[in-house]
């Protein structure tokens, strides 16, 4: 549940989404929750048919809501054709993070020579950073932050606490980046002499778009020579590790977990479930969808929807199954000799 630090009204929330609505136009709204839990001053929201049942009981000030569920709302509605995407926009209405952004520079924070600071500027406790760094207008650098040598930060951007950043970076404007993740650590680069390991030095950078967003923990590796690219408004969720050389499309969403190997290219529009695994120096083509723990080892060339994980069951349902999947060899062959028999015959 949010509050904004300042109270809206009902005309107020349906101008910003661009709707018309019945009711008392100056209606106090002064948050938003679920269908079920809000409360007469607060705007509830309809995206999902699950919440259908709890509709017709809500006690909210106004419904963002599809047309075709109109007529049985018991409140005044706000109809759109994606109201998800109208939660999105009045969400950012009562985010109270930006009001604690306080411009300039905390005394503990650690800030080199030669660092270039754009207007509104706002460095938080214990950060550091290093020489040559290029901050744009109104970047926000979280407590506990690091920024490595000669890295640009677009405007609007975001660190959130204990955000590493190396050197060589370059963000674009509008980025999210979220506590714990690391932009630009060194790739998994290692070439063995029979005996033992040589670490490769990784020589490129990482290229953040516009409009991105990193979740907590996730890695996104330099590159060996050239840099590991991510286009403009890719999501990136938690635990993400995204290896050297990798390029992801714009418009792309990465769930929670998925891992790629280094070299590999994934198109504009492409998302991938939770879990998935990509194999190195492949090409994933725009407009595909890889679901939940699928592992993908060859190219994929055509959009589409693409899966590998297999669905739980019960233990002994999949110890038989397992049983069965060693005998298919042979199955196989058995089943191809029957019907070049019955060819023949």
């Amino acid at each position: 549940m949010t509050h904004a630090s300042h109270h809206l009204t009902l005309a107020d929330i349906a101008r910003h989404l661009d709707v018309d609505f019945e009711g008392d136009a100056d209606q106090p709204i002064r948050g938003l929750a679920t269908l079920k839990e809000a409360a007469p001053d607060q705007v509830a929201f309809l995206a999902n048919r699950a919440y259908l049942k709890d509709l017709a009981t809500t006690k909210a000030a106004g419904v963002l809501l599809h047309p075709e569920h109109g007529k049985n709302c018991p409140v005044p509605r706000l109809e759109m054709d994606n109201p998800y995407l109208g939660y999105a926009k009045l969400s950012q209405l009562f985010d109270p993070l930006p009001a604690r952004d306080v411009p300039g520079i905390h005394p503990s924070a650690v800030v080199a020579e030669g660092v270039t600071l754009g207007a509104e500027v706002c460095v938080q406790a214990n950060a550091v950073i290093e020489s040559g760094v290029v901050l744009g207008d109104r970047v926000v650098v979280g407590a506990g932050s690091v920024i490595g040598a000669d890295c640009v930060i677009g405007d609007d951007t975001r660190l959130h606490a204990n955000v590493t950043v190396c050197h060589g970076v370059v963000v674009g404007k509008r980025v999210i980046l979220h506590s714990g993740c690391v932009i630009g650590g060194d790739g998994f680069g290692f070439a063995h002499d029979g005996a033992g390991w040589h670490k490769i030095a990784q020589l490129g950078g990482v290229v953040l778009g516009d409009d991105v967003e990193v979740g907590s923990c996730s890695s996104i590796d330099r590159g060996a020579l050239g840099d590991t690219v991510i286009g403009n408004d890719v999501k990136i969720d938690s635990q993400v590790q995204i290896a050297h050389n990798v390029t992801i499309g714009d418009h792309s969403a990465l769930a929670g977990c998925v891992g790629i190997a280094g070299s590999t290219k994934v198109g504009k529009h492409c998302m991938l479930g939770g879990g998935v695994g990509l194999s190195g120096h492949l090409t994933i083509c725009d407009g595909v969808q890889v679901t939940g723990m699928s592992l993908v080892t060859n190219s994929i060339h055509e959009p589409g929807v693409y899966s590998s994980g297999t669905g739980a069951m019960s233990n002994t349902q999949w110890r038989k199954n397992a049983v069965r999947f060693k005998q298919l060899d042979d199955i196989a062959k058995r089943l191809a000799r029957v019907e070049k028999s019955q060819r023949e015959s």
